[in-house]
């Protein structure tokens, strides 16, 4: 358990700075002071089976695997920023392994991510309309972010990192 204490910290440490959120999204914010580091896991291999459809060829993206498996991050932005310069975004297309029943089948199909910025108080809420699919997700500081994510009654969890 020690030796992979020491990975995850060598993992990323946030930074400050100050962005305004997507239009129409959820926030709620408040600050701590100390900063730990958190483990984003980005992965440039081909996607798996259950998460190509759409992709033409060899799908070798960067994407982020929830700690469940059940939920890939593709990120057609890459690295994600706490602000981009240059006109594009922080697109993320959410696809979710197929499941044949729902745990759930009354939860409703939006994907609600629920982001805390490692080493503080401060947390969003982002809300995917549909489910897992194709999103902006910006956030409103530079670090590492764990998000806790619900749909259609399945969860799992990721990091993400933002740079400045």
């Amino acid at each position: 358990m020690l030796a992979s204490s020491m990975i995850v910290l060598a993992g990323c440490t946030p930074t400050t700075g100050s962005a305004s959120p997507a239009a129409g999204t959820a926030t709620t914010a408040t600050t701590a002071s100390t900063a730990t580091a958190c483990a984003a896991r980005v992965e440039t291999g081909s996607l798996p089976d259950w998460a190509d459809a759409g992709f033409s060829g060899d799908a070798r993206v960067p994407h982020v695997f929830g700690a469940k498996g059940d939920i890939v991050a593709v990120l057609f932005a890459h690295p994600l920023r706490q602000v981009r310069k240059d006109g594009s975004n922080n697109k993320i297309l959410w696809v979710a392994r197929a499941a044949t029943t729902s745990p759930d089948p009354t939860a409703p199909a939006t994907l609600v991510i629920t982001a805390r910025l490692d080493g503080t108080d401060t947390r969003v809420t982002r809300e995917v309309a549909g489910g897992p699919g194709p999103s902006i997700i910006d956030l409103p500081e530079a670090g590492c972010w764990r998000l806790d994510l619900r749909w259609s009654g399945h969860t799992d969890t990721m990091d993400l990192v933002y740079a400045p």
